[in-house]
């Protein structure tokens, strides 16, 4: 009995908890409330202020719908149009090909008219009272069979004509042969140079003169061949395009020379050289546009 009232007289602690829910509940921030998911439709259209311009209809075509999920939006300050993508094809389809212009270029072989309009005579623009000599003969002959359109007979008559003399038409023969015998270099020979062989000049400003206005006069026969076989340069390859080119600004230099006054003191033999290295070069001009026009006529038999 003793012990058992012993036992009453001391109560046990109760059992400490773990934890404080209440405390808890009464610290803690009430939650917020959480978000409300969107609409699946409100998911999948974009608003309407973010939403890219439609792409312009193809003509005879109804426009493509924008597929969903690829559109994007351009940064501020920042257009994203067709033209400023790199490799994007504007709308209409791929660029087209410009059309070519209209025409082509003019030849500077064409005739042009004097200082009061007047028109020259054929040939006097080039070659003056036409050729004289066997070399002037030689290179019209050569730029005749060597034009766009073949014209040795046109140029043999040229010769006849430009002779003005009773006995000039006993020579046609012999020009006729002449000229079938560049023809034949022309078409199946090997093309080389064929610069004629100069008589020794004059140590003076009038050699000098002299010199400059022969081979003047040479370069504008093989031109003037080449008008009367009306060649057009629009229809050369580059190369040869600029080779004439430059022997005609070798020929305006050349006519400059010429007309040039006399210096009071000059290496004439120092001048001569200049010439040599001059006839050189622009009979290499030559030959490019020889072999530029056979490789034209070569194509257009093909």
């Amino acid at each position: 009995m003793a012990v058992a009232s012993k036992k009453k007289t001391k109560p046990s602690r109760p059992a400490q908890k773990k934890s404080r829910p209440a405390a808890k509940k009464e610290n803690a921030r009430p939650a917020r409330p959480a978000a409300k998911p969107a609409p699946a439709s409100a998911r999948a259209v974009a608003p309407p202020a973010a939403r890219p311009p439609a792409p312009a209809a193809r003509p005879g075509g109804p426009a493509r719908p924008m597929p969903a999920g690829k559109a994007t939006v351009p940064a501020p300050g920042r257009v994203a149009t067709p033209e400023a993508r790199p490799g994007a094809v504007r709308p209409g389809g791929p660029d087209r090909p410009r059309p070519a212009k209209k025409g082509g270029r003019k030849s500077p072989l064409a005739q042009r008219r004097g200082p009061n309009g007047e028109l020259f005579t054929p040939g006097d623009l080039l070659l003056p009272t036409g050729p004289q000599g066997p070399d002037e003969i030689q290179y019209l002959l050569r730029g005749a069979v060597a034009a766009e359109h073949a014209a040795g007979p046109q140029a043999v008559s040229e010769i006849i004509g430009k002779k003005g003399t009773p006995d000039a038409e006993g020579d046609r023969v012999e020009l006729t042969r002449f000229a079938e015998g560049m023809a034949e270099r022309f078409e199946k020979g090997a093309i080389e140079p064929l610069l004629p062989i100069r008589p020794p000049a004059r140590r003076n400003f009038q050699g000098v003169v002299e010199r400059a206005k022969h081979r003047r006069r040479e370069i504008g026969a093989f031109l003037r061949g080449l008008d009367l076989g009306r060649t057009e340069t629009s229809h050369m390859d580059s190369h040869g395009e600029a080779s004439l080119q430059s022997l005609m600004e070798w020929a305006a230099r050349l006519e400059n020379l010429a007309e040039a006054d006399e210096p009071d003191q000059a290496d004439y033999a120092q001048f001569h050289r200049g010439l040599d290295q001059l006839e050189n070069t622009t009979e290499a001009l030559i030959v490019d546009v020889e072999l530029t026009l056979r490789r034209l006529r070569d194509r257009a038999r093909a």
